[in-house]
């Protein structure tokens, strides 16, 4: 018999486990609260829980990849109500190391187990399986999900007491949001000097200034398409806020970070808030004084 998971959250990230271990032979139940994503999961082989007790009666291992903290919680509650036995919870969403520290206190008191795993990586990634996990907490629980990981994952790393891999996801996080705006800045410089969107993607991508992300979101810039997100604008400005507090609680400054936030707010208020972070290009574009004919 297959091996079962949860996974609970189906959204971007989550319904790209869900895909990729459904893909790898494992039994997959999902939840999430918007009904057409568990439809669509439900088509790729997932099995769709009537809620998230009835998944954590079904399923040993639990992933959850939610949007805000309020969903966490109300995750665990829901887990912990369910009364089942001693279930492995892999958290693998982006907020704050006390939300989840909450979170591991209130499942251990149940006799649950908790691990901090996020991921590095966007939406694309994720479904091909280009995923770094950044795994916290118990060593042995890591040990054991090492074959779970591997079915939707590329690379998976012990960083030891719980937190850690989010304070990890911080530090890639940060060179993220940095790296986007950067892509887009020198998107756009180009674009302003004349030159087409297609040569400056593929001379960067050839020299010294090249990056993952460059690679990853200079194509939704060229093409000037941001509407089929890999990370929505929306869903980035809580993490830009959890790693910014948290630099913040260290002291430490980070001043090329705060110089991407307004722009990053700007394309929320421009209307890219469902779009994807690439679309800080557009929000360049027009202060540059930059137009292109918009694709349909």
């Amino acid at each position: 018999m297959a091996k079962r998971v949860g996974v609970v959250g189906l959204g971007i990230m989550g319904g790209a486990f869900a895909h990729n271990l459904a893909k790898a032979g494992w039994r997959v139940v999902g939840f999430d609260i918007d009904p057409a994503r568990n439809r669509a999961m439900a088509r790729a082989g997932v099995r769709i829980a009537a809620d998230v007790a009835a998944l954590a009666r079904e399923a040993p291992t639990i992933i959850t990849s939610l949007p805000k903290p309020a969903a966490l919680d109300a995750t665990v509650t829901a887990i912990v109500k369910a009364g089942v036995s001693p279930r492995l919870i892999v958290e693998a969403s982006t907020f704050t190391i006390e939300d989840k520290r909450n979170a591991e206190r209130v499942l251990r008191k149940a006799g649950h187990v908790m691990l901090d795993c996020p991921v590095s990586g966007t939406g694309t990634q994720a479904k091909a399986k280009d995923l770094a996990i950044y795994a916290s907490g118990d060593s042995k629980s890591i040990r054991k999900l090492r074959p779970l990981f591997s079915a939707f994952a590329r690379a998976v790393h012990d960083l030891g007491a719980f937190g850690n891999g989010s304070r990890m996801k911080y530090v890639a996080n940060l060179l993220v949001a940095i790296n986007n705006v950067a892509s887009a800045e020198a998107m756009v410089l180009g674009l302003k000097a004349g030159l087409p969107a297609r040569t400056v993607f593929e001379m960067v991508r050839t020299g010294a200034g090249n990056s993952r992300v460059f690679e990853l979101r200079a194509p939704m810039m060229v093409s000037n398409r941001y509407d089929h997100p890999s990370m929505k604008v929306s869903v980035w400005q809580k993490d830009m806020a959890v790693i910014g507090d948290f630099a913040r609680q260290l002291r430490c400054p980070t001043p090329m970070l705060d110089a991407t936030v307004p722009i990053y707010n700007k394309a929320m208020r421009i209307g890219h808030a469902e779009h994807d972070t690439a679309a800080v290009c557009a929000v360049l574009e027009k202060a540059a004084g930059v137009k292109r004919r918009r694709r349909k």
